[in-house]
């Protein structure tokens, strides 16, 4: 007791917290709840169980390394009960040697929703070549629930082995769930997306919308810092686009207007903080998960065990959230 009382005064005047570091999105209401006990609440995600609203977004696959990396975030997401999208499955179309990187239903089990994933450009050539059965026949031999067709023509654009898209990307959303018996989740991949793009997918029979907003890795940027042939002029483009919280705004619009198809939400991209996501889950109105990708793959780097730890945090962080603020 006494040595607690002399680390207050020691770091009292260091403590502070000045009026304009106040959060103003939330109500603090210490006094209506106990602290929290622990217990899981799961629920219902994709048609699948999720412990916590949290997804791992889809990030890498197709290197030595990823396999590696992989398995940590799918026994992760099987430990505490997590969605998990892949990276790109691009590279399986096109060898045999990296299955093994990608079967990971065996980890996650089979109650927690786990996608495949493949680009907008690996989707316009299977369907130019009539080929679209690749995609279920990719989920049966990953036992995936779907697939992730994540939209990126500015990245390919910059990309020196990109490929040109010839169609619009949402007219080959739509020619793929006309064919397809897999659930689709429609993502970006750093830049989000506006008003007329997010309007035109949540009226289609998607399984669900993922944000990939500005904020958070971006891959245009990403793509022109591999190069050195590339001209200034283009490096504006790594700055357009929507955040997360433009975008959930943009979809209550939407979901206002009425007459949507789409109604779950991975917002994902720029996602700062826990209580960053646990603000706008709170506001969206349709149900959202929060999707993170270098966070998780951050730890999942390191050790298992830091990974493990850094999830635990997550999980009683927004147990705390949930117990003690109030959205205003």
């Amino acid at each position: 007791m006494e040595d607690r009382k002399k680390e207050h005064l020691h770091l009292a005047f260091e403590a502070s917290i000045s009026r304009a570091q106040a959060d103003p999105r939330f109500m603090y209401e210490p006094m209506l709840s106990a602290h929290p006990n622990g217990k899981v609440k799961p629920f219902s995600f994709l048609g699948k169980k999720m412990n916590h609203p949290f997804w791992i977004s889809s990030m890498t696959g197709g290197t030595q390394r990823a396999g590696a990396i992989n398995v940590k975030l799918a026994k992760a997401a099987g430990e505490f009960g997590l969605g998990m999208g892949l990276g790109s499955c691009r590279v399986l179309f096109e060898s045999d040697d990296y299955w093994d990187d990608f079967k990971l239903r065996s980890l996650i089990g089979d109650d927690y929703p786990f996608y495949a994933n493949l680009g907008i450009a690996q989707l316009e050539k299977l369907l130019e070549n009539k080929e679209s059965e690749k995609i279920d026949y990719l989920n049966q031999q990953l036992k995936t629930d779907g697939t992730i067709i994540h939209i990126n023509p500015l990245q390919e654009a910059f990309q020196p082995e990109g490929d040109k898209l010839k169609r619009p990307p949402i007219e080959c959303i739509q020619e793929l769930l006309e064919q397809t018996k897999s659930p689709i989740i429609v993502k970006e991949v750093g830049q989000g997306m506006g008003m007329e793009s997010i309007r035109a997918l949540l009226k289609m029979n998607i399984a669900a919308l993922e944000f990939g907003a500005l904020g958070g890795t971006n891959f245009t940027k990403l793509e022109q810092m591999r190069r050195i042939d590339i001209s200034s002029i283009f490096e504006s483009f790594t700055t357009v686009g929507h955040t997360a919280e433009e975008m959930t705004m943009m979809v209550n619009q939407i979901v206002e207007e009425g007459n949507i198809k789409c109604k779950q939400i991975i917002i994902s991209g720029g996602i700062k903080s826990l209580l960053d996501g646990y603000y706008l889950t709170k506001i969206c109105k349709l149900p959202a998960v929060i999707g993170m990708g270098s966070a998780f793959l951050n730890y999942a780097l390191k050790d298992y065990e830091e990974l493990q730890v850094f999830i635990r945090n997550m999980v009683d962080a927004w147990q705390l959230a949930e117990a003690f603020l109030k959205v205003k």
